[in-house]
């Protein structure tokens, strides 16, 4: 259960999400967006700046980059499938897998919730600290970015480091599940496997937004829906057995299953579509002026790009959208331990949530892609904030009085909440997408979606700093009605800022935007 602000913007889900818890957001949430028009460069997007004759061989780099990016776009009309209007090619794929693996993680989300409250003992708070912790990584992606655009590994700038990620997200569940045994090797291991998603998802991140450059808001948001699309289906299909599994076998053993699945985004690796880089080109790279200008170009690009205030205001607006308090940890304590729901249970809530996400995904495809960004906000906000009220009913037993149990009522509650929230986390990721300039895709939308996860970040802490002053422990529950009450009114506090966001025509052919 989330407060309705949240649901869906944590950096894990980005989770996400978005994440929310999204997802960070897993926020992740977690918790995370095109081809070019002839002779249409949106207001939105920011030109890159000129450079002297020592920055050649970053022109030379940044050429064959747009140049390879032509070149597919050129030939992907009819050779591939299409869905929701985005080709299957291989390179698509590749990013659609990644995004499942994320969705599909979530397998082992629950057990490590029983894991921190139930072996390791820890308060509400406790569990919302460690969570902050273990969201750092989503905190520093655009170093990610950077290092991915300016340090081919092995030749390569994107396929080598998603098989690094693999191997790092094995190793961390494959430490949950043996050598694991105290609150701070639980927070390391939890830290290593949210920073491979982190990585890999900077990574599939910047081929997203090298097809998203210059793309309508409707195009882009196709995009971005196959992607967390994806991610919906991977968390469908773990979604019952993370609960199952846990009352079957235990922890330890979801952890070590869970310890196979980072490899998926290994092995697709393949599929993308990558010229490799010549010996010259690598040392160029790894050494020398060209490292240098390389790096430096980097560093003027990004201050450039965030400073401008067409970039700088909407991005303050989303931090201050997830910085709102949340009350999550709180309440599965209290679904726990007061209302006594299983793990099993719970897996099938995430289930329903699950498909609930993907219905939001498809919801906003399908008929709020081309509605202006302020209104998506401001209405899903206000829905969103009113519909996490009706926890209170559940806290308080009031559900009972009306013949609603409170498993059907959480059911229920849980998957309206999430269909919302997934659908106003979507023109986030759009959003972010179109901000980026040709050359900067990784680092720059990697900055973005970093101060996203910061705010959502601050609002778990802020909300873990709450929960402690209310005096809302693992056995006292008497002050949460008035936890959910303050955590879901914040979510509004945003609202009067809404002017700071682009105002979109909402025409999937135009795509222009005005900035207020």
């Amino acid at each position: 259960m989330a407060s309705g602000s949240s649901a869906s913007r944590d950096s894990y889900d980005e989770e996400a999400a978005a994440a929310v818890p999204r997802r960070p957001l897993e926020f992740d949430g977690r918790g995370d967006a095109s081809d070019h028009r002839s002779g249409f460069i949106p207001r939105y997007q920011v030109g890159s700046s000129k450079v002297d004759s020592s920055d050649r061989y970053f022109d030379e780099w940044q050429n064959k980059l747009s140049n390879a990016d032509e070149v597919r776009k050129s030939k992907s009309g009819s050779r591939y499938f299409t869905v929701s209007g985005v080709d299957l090619s291989p390179d698509n794929m590749a990013v659609a897998t990644v995004y499942f693996v994320q969705g599909v993680l979530g397998l082992a989300r629950l057990a490590v919730s029983f894991y921190l409250k139930d072996d390791l003992h820890l308060d509400p708070a406790e569990t919302a600290v460690i969570s902050g912790f273990s969201s750092l990584p989503w905190l520093i992606k655009p170093l990610y970015g950077f290092i991915s655009d300016s340090i081919p590994l092995f030749g390569y700038r994107r396929r080598s480091y998603l098989i690094l990620s693999g191997f790092l997200g094995a190793l961390s569940w494959g430490l949950m599940a043996t050598v694991v045994d105290s609150k701070y090797s639980a927070a390391f291991s939890i830290l290593l496997g949210s920073l491979s998603v982190a990585f890999s998802d900077v990574v599939v991140d910047s081929m997203v937004v090298e097809r998203a450059r210059g793309e309508s808001q409707s195009t882009s948001g196709s995009l971005q829906s196959l992607c967390w699309g994806s991610s919906a289906f991977g968390g469908i299909v773990s979604a019952y057995f993370s609960g199952s599994l846990v009352d079957t076998y235990g922890v330890r053993f979801v952890f070590g299953v869970t310890a196979f699945l980072p490899l998926m985004t290994s092995a697709v690796a393949v599929l993308v579509n990558e010229h490799r880089l010549s010996s010259g080109e690598r040392a160029m790279s790894h050494s020398g002026s060209g490292f240098v200008e390389t790096s430096k170009q980097h560093i003027r690009q990004l201050w450039t790009s965030v400073k401008q205030p067409n970039i700088f205001l909407p991005t303050l607006f989303i931090f201050l959208w997830q910085a709102t308090p949340k009350s999550d940890s709180a309440m599965f304590f209290f679904i726990t331990n007061k209302l006594g729901f299983t793990p099993e249970f719970l897996g099938r809530v995430k289930l329903v949530t699950s498909i609930a996400s993907l219905l939001g995904v498809g919801l906003y495809n399908y008929f709020l892609k081309a509605v202006p960004l302020r209104k998506i906000f401001l209405v899903t906000t206000i829905i969103g904030s009113a519909l996490g009220m009706t926890q209170v009913l559940l806290v308080t037993g009031i559900n009972r009085q009306f013949g609603i149990s409170d498993e059907w009522f959480s059911i229920g509650d849980s998957l309206i909440i999430t269909v919302l929230s997934q659908a106003s986390f979507m023109p986030v990721l759009v959003l972010a997408a179109k901000l980026c300039p040709p050359g900067m895709e990784a680092t720059l939308f990697a900055t973005l979606m970093s101060i996203s996860n910061a705010g959502s970040v601050s609002g778990g802490l802020v909300g873990a700093g709450l929960t402690q002053l209310f005096g809302v422990t693992k056995d006292s529950f008497k002050n949460l009605p008035l936890l959910i009450v303050i955590c879901n009114l914040s979510a509004l506090l945003p609202l009067p800022l809404l002017g700071l966001l682009p105002e979109e025509s909402g025409n999937a052919g135009d795509g222009e935007t005005k900035h207020n």
